[in-house]
C-alpha cells in the first residue's frame, strides 16, 4: 500500500522514522504475505499462521478481562480504524516478523514485531499504529531501545490528540480519582499522579499515590523484580515525591481496598519530564 492509502485511514505514515535500523524485535521468525487482517493487531499469513503484534494494545469492541459496559460507538469506530490502518500497512504485502519476548500466545498465534517490506524498505507496523494514535504501548514493550521508540511515538500522538487520544475515554487517569480508576477494572489504562510513599511489605514493593495506603491507588512491584527496574534506570525508592505515569491492567477488590496495578516491566513506569 502507498502513503496515500494510509492517509485514507486518517494518518500519514512515519516513513522517515522507519529508515532507521529496526528498534524492535530480534531474529526473524517468519516471513510471508498477509492474506487477511483480523483486527487492529492481528493478521493471517498465506500459510495459515496467525500473528499477533507484540508490544501494543488497540481499542477493542469486546470487554478486556472482566464484564464491562458495552463500548461506545466511538470506541467501536476506533477499533475499525485500527483494523483499517493495519490492513493499509500490511494487507497483501510481504512482512518480516521479528521475535518478541514470547514466541506465541495462549491461542497459538505467533507473537512478534511486524515490518512490511515495500520497495526495499521495511515499515514498522507497531510504530505506525502508535504514531497515528490507533494503539497504545503495552505493559511489555520489549527491550529498552524498543520501548523508548514506542513511548516517544505514543507521547507525540497523545500530545496531538490523534486517534484514540481524541476520545476522553482514553485520557490519562488521575491517580487521585479512584472512581475513574475503578471504572477501568480489568482494562488497560494509563494513570498519572504524584507518588507519596514507596514501602516494602514481605515480597512486594508498594508505590503509593495516597496516604491511605489500603484505600488509595498503588502500583505493586515484586521484590524479585526490583533489580531489573534498577538496571533500566528506574529507582523505585527514589520515586517518592515525584510525578509519574504508569501503564498496565487495573485491578480492584471491592470498595474497601484501593485499586492497584502490578508493574512487571520497568517501561511501565515513566518519571522523566513528569515532575
Amino acid at each position: 500500500m502507498t502513503a496515500a492509502a494510509l492517509a485514507l485511514c486518517g494518518h500519514a505514515p512515519a516513513l522517515a522514522q522507519d529508515a532507521k535500523p529496526p528498534s524492535c524485535g530480534g531474529a526473524t521468525i517468519a516471513r510471508g504475505t498477509v492474506t487477511r487482517v483480523l483486527d487492529g493487531r492481528s493478521f493471517k499469513l498465506g500459510d495459515g499462521r496467525e500473528v499477533r503484534l507484540a508490544g501494543i494494545e488497540v481499542p477493542s469492541p469486546e470487554p478486556a478481562r472482566t464484564a464491562d459496559a458495552p463500548p461506545s460507538g466511538a470506541q467501536a469506530a476506533l477499533d475499525e480504524r485500527a483494523k483499517a490502518a493495519l490492513d493499509a500497512l500490511v494487507g497483501g504485502d510481504e512482512v518480516v516478523l521479528r521475535s518478541a519476548e514470547i514466541a506465541a500466545d495462549r491461542y497459538g498465534r505467533l507473537v512478534g514485531y511486524a515490518y512490511a517490506v515495500r520497495d526495499g524498505d521495511e515499515i514498522f507496523g507497531q510504530g505506525e499504529l502508535i504514531a497515528a494514535g490507533l494503539a497504545r504501548v503495552a505493559d511489555n514493550a520489549g527491550r529498552r531501545t524498543c520501548a523508548a521508540d514506542l513511548l516517544e511515538r505514543e507521547a507525540a500522538a497523545r500530545a496531538a490528540k490523534l486517534g484514540l487520544w481524541a476520545d476522553p475515554y482514553y485520557d490519562v487517569l488521575d491517580a487521585a480519582s479512584l472512581a475513574d480508576i475503578r471504572a477501568r477494572q480489568g482494562r488497560f489504562a494509563l494513570v498519572a499522579g504524584k507518588v507519596v510513599t514507596v514501602r516494602e511489605s514481605g515480597s512486594t514493593i508498594y508505590v503509593n499515590f495516597g496516604r491511605r495506603w489500603s484505600q488509595d491507588f498503588a502500583v505493586t512491584v515484586r521484590k524479585r523484580n526490583e533489580r531489573s527496574f534498577a538496571t533500566a534506570g528506574v529507582d523505585l525508592k527514589a520515586l517518592s515525591g515525584r510525578r509519574v505515569l504508569v501503564r498496565g491492567w487495573i485491578e480492584a477488590r471491592g470498595d474497601e481496598h484501593g485499586p492497584w496495578m502490578e508493574a512487571v516491566h520497568p517501561e511501565q513506569i515513566e518519571a522523566a519530564g513528569l515532575q
